[in-house]
């Protein structure tokens, strides 16, 4: 849930002397789904999110800001299909996110499948998988949620142009250290709070 972004929306709309019915009609939407953005339920996409700030007459950015903060502990996963490098770098992230949901997967099909059931806010992802591509994945990931930061993990750099037209945030190369995440997570075009030491 974001309360945060629920109540923002709600009292840009209330500033506006618009009821939720009236917002509805003007952003195209019924009103039921306005309720649910005003009630956490659920965040709007990036081109709502726009369209939104058009409407409310405010800074794009301010909407964007308070989409990616949420009141839950940050989730993050991490899809490598090389098991003992997973096992590994999830250790890296547990160390370094110590108030994060962190799951790791071996197969972007489990991943796609948790980001549908949860709100991703990290994936950080291998760039071959297998048969599979993390860059495909990426837009995937992306398509489900754009408010999720990726980060290509990779020990691959020939891939950076293709990589760049993904919607990624950045890359880390392999193996993961505490200061590589470190560094990376206060780069995040949606960063949230480490918790720990570093919140």
């Amino acid at each position: 849930m974001n309360t945060l972004f629920a109540e923002t929306l709600r009292n840009l709309r209330t500033k506006m002397g618009l009821s939720q019915n009236q917002l509805a009609s003007l952003m195209f939407v019924n009103n039921t789904t306005i309720s649910k953005w005003e009630n956490g339920i659920h965040l709007p996409d990036v081109a709502m999110i726009t369209r939104l700030a058009r409407v409310l007459e405010v800074d794009v950015g301010t909407l964007f800001s308070t989409a990616s903060k949420s009141d839950e502990s940050p989730k993050i996963i991490m899809v490598e299909d090389n098991k003992p490098i997973l096992n590994y770098n999830l250790k890296i992230l547990e160390e370094v996110v110590p108030n994060a949901m962190i799951a790791g997967f071996n197969k972007p099909k489990m991943a796609v499948e948790y980001a549908k059931a949860n709100r991703v806010d990290l994936a950080i992802l291998d760039i071959e998988l297998g048969t599979a591509s993390g860059l495909d994945l990426c837009r995937s990931l992306l398509e489900i949620n754009p408010c999720t930061s990726v980060v290509y993990l990779t020990a691959y750099p020939d891939y950076s142009l293709d990589a760049w037209d993904t919607g990624a945030c950045g890359f880390m190369v392999k193996p993961l250290t505490s200061e590589s995440v470190r560094r990376k997570l206060k780069m995040l075009r949606f960063p949230f709070a480490m918790g720990g030491s570093d919140a």
